[in-house]
């Protein structure tokens, strides 16, 4: 799934509720739902004065978009600010002000709750709120809460342990590793607050949010002592069992229960059990960064953020089945729209239905992984669209259809694949087929160990950008195994930021170029790929090289490609029988590369043979090949006959 850049943007746009009504940005009005707010308004104005609540009067009041672990995706008892404006999209803060106008009085206090700002985010809005003679006020007791009668209550569904046979890594050895990383900085505490690393860490899962396989919790790891906060009636026997509560660990690491909500008093009040700094993630709410006095904090991004991203063998091979079982799904699914579309009875959302219906029947199968991106004609150049009956369009065969689907199985799938069931143009063909180059020319790049995504993202726009077409998201973003679908801190994109960290052996992030065309079409191509060690003659300064492995293995269509296309000059040779040329290993330096691991067709028909060179021929051909021998045999073990007999077809070699 494409993630747009500059996803900040979530934390900035907004919509402003005054007394009498609520001013949107017009860029989000087709988010908005009409809705009456005089009563909320009503609630919320007497909220602001009421000093049960706020020790003096809150002039405006930041109801941000999110929740008090700063996800990507919220529970419904956590979509406040859709509730007090009727904007549902996904970004957007919601201001309401006492007075009728945007302006604040002299000295106007801001109020926020500073478990839904995140420190990183609180820092430069006090700064310019202090600038301008304002200030900005922690209010403990969310205000909206009170003022929402019917809140939905929060998630209190059990969870699941996962055995070794999906982890590879017992949560013990996990936390010890942690443990090393707290000694090597000094550090006698560390505070966890995103929810999938809490997971992770514990090898746990939940279904506490849609899409994502996590639960709502933190936990506060010492040189001793393990605690983790959550509400205790969840917790089932077998997850009592598997975290060892209440000190009966057998010289094992032991947890300790303490409520949800009180993780900020412990914080506070651990500064004085605990020796050395305290290790805070700058993306933690304010409330709990600012437990910590500034003399104890110890400010860096998670350790386990970057323990998480690189998978070990346990989970690659998990990945693997997941992929397996997520292409034979969409073989059958494409084989269908094959079928039906040209009877003219098929729309964007009874084809996403479909679509999870088939997918459901797959072993191991949890749930999505994200809102099916299932789009014909112009809708496809809406990067996120997501269907609806009010939007809902029939899928035809004089327009292309952009799918981006996933699913949470023994692992985390993302695929997109973009299709044609009649006859493309030539510029669609074109477009898809510059497209299909950049995903070719990532996934075999070669690289040397310590560069990060942002210097590989011109390898994937190239062939746009020598016919002067490009796109306006990132190429690629990492992926949990059996978590979530956009997981940090690797990505790659155009952008260059402070937080991002070179690509290392073991990281899955996905390869997605895209070329969107305003009103008409929109081609994306995505597959999976494990970033994985280079095989090559030299390795300068014994550095270390790597590359990439597919492991989408789902058919590309052929007929949308032009082969002529892929003749062109290429900036850089690829791995293995693609590249005779890589025999050295500069200064011994060791340089990775890619593997691919979705496998679904590419639909040939999308393809112009002469944009591409041999290599890239090779390439799609190889792919198919490898589509036909692993998800073909999967189909026939399932007996899924037509669905193989379409995937035969989709795979023939082109060239």
């Amino acid at each position: 799934m494409a993630e747009a850049r500059g996803s900040l943007l979530r934390f900035f746009c907004y919509c402003i509720i005054q007394i009498e009504k609520i001013s949107v940005d017009d860029r989000f009005a087709v988010n908005m739902v009409v809705k009456n707010t005089t009563t909320i308004l009503k609630r919320l104005r007497a909220l602001l004065k009421n000093t049960t609540y706020v020790t003096e009067q809150i002039h405006a009041y930041i109801v941000p978009s999110g929740d008090a672990h700063q996800s990507e995706y919220i529970a419904p008892c956590d979509c406040r600010r859709e509730f007090v404006s009727g904007f549902s999209g996904s970004a957007g803060f919601t201001r309401h002000f006492l007075q009728g106008t945007a302006e604040l009085p002299v000295g106007g206090r801001v109020g926020v709750d500073p478990y839904l700002m995140s420190s990183e985010t609180w820092k430069p809005m006090d700064k310019v709120l202090k600038e301008a003679g304002h200030m900005l006020v922690p209010v403990s007791q969310n205000l909206v809460d009170l003022a929402w009668e019917d809140r939905p209550s929060p998630p209190q569904n059990p969870l699941m342990v996962l055995p070794d046979s999906y982890t590879g890594q017992t949560w013990e050895d996990k936390v010890l590793k942690v443990r090393e990383k707290m000694k090597s900085k000094n550090c006698g505490a560390f505070v966890v607050t995103p929810l999938d690393e809490l997971a992770w860490l514990f090898n746990l899962r939940g279904s506490d949010i849609q899409y994502n396989p996590v639960f709502f919790g933190y936990v506060v790891v010492t040189k001793e002592t393990v605690d983790l906060f959550i509400d205790e009636e969840r917790l089932v026997s077998s997850v009592k069992d598997h975290l060892h509560l209440n000190g009966s660990s057998g010289g094992k690491v032991a947890v300790t229960i303490h409520p949800y909500g009180d993780v900020g008093k412990f914080v506070a009040e651990l500064v004085d059990k605990v020796e050395g700094k305290i290790w805070i993630n700058p993306k933690s709410s304010f409330a709990v960064f600012n437990a910590v006095p500034k003399n104890r904090r110890y400010v860096q991004p998670s350790p386990v953020t970057a323990m998480k991203a690189v998978k070990n063998a346990t989970e690659i091979a998990g990945m693997r089945r997941a992929h397996l079982k997520d292409a034979v799904t969409l073989c059958e699914y494409f084989c269908w729209l094959e079928t039906e579309v040209p009877k003219g009875t098929v729309t964007e959302v009874s084809a996403a239905e479909k679509l999870e219906n088939i997918k459901r029947g797959q072993a191991d199968y949890i749930s999505l992984s994200f809102d099916t991106i299932s789009s014909t004609g112009a809708h496809g150049a809406v990067i996120h669209y997501k269907p609806s009956e009010e939007t809902d369009l029939p899928l035809s065969t004089s327009e292309i259809y952009l799918c981006d689907s996933g699913a949470t199985l023994d692992g985390t799938t993302d695929v997109t694949r973009t299709m044609h069931f009649g006859t493309p143009t030539d510029f669609e063909k074109e477009c898809f087929t510059r497209v299909l180059k950049g995903n070719i020319n990532l996934c075999t790049a070669v690289f040397p160990q310590g560069v990060k995504g942002h210097m590989l993202d011109t390898l994937a726009r190239t062939s746009l950008w020598n016919v002067g077409l490009d796109y306006l998201h990132g190429t690629g973003h990492g992926v949990g195994a059996f978590l979530n679908v956009h997981e940090g801190p690797c990505g790659i994109s155009p952008r260059v930021s402070l937080t991002d960290v070179p690509l290392e052996e073991g990281m899955i992030l996905s390869d997605e170029p895209g070329y969107y065309e305003d009103g008409k079409f929109g081609v994306r191509i995505e597959n999976l790929a494990l970033v994985k060690k280079a095989d090559t003659q030299h390795n300068f300064k014994n550095k270390g090289f790597l590359t990439f492995e597919t492991i989408t293995l789902v058919p590309i269509q052929n007929k949308m490609i032009v082969p002529s296309l892929l003749t062109e000059k290429e900036p850089r040779k690829c791995l293995g029988d693609m590249c005779p040329d890589l025999t050295s290993n500069f200064k011994n330096k060791g340089f990775l590369t890619f593997e691919t691991i979705t496998l679904v067709p590419i639909q040939n028909k999308m393809i112009v043979p002469s944009l591409l060179t041999e290599k890239e021929i090779n390439w799609i051909n190889d792919y198919h090949t490898q589509c036909r021998d692993e998800v073909g045999a999967e189909l026939k073990r399932q007996g899924k006959q037509e669905a193989l007999k379409w995937m035969m077809k989709e795979t023939q070699p082109i060239g």
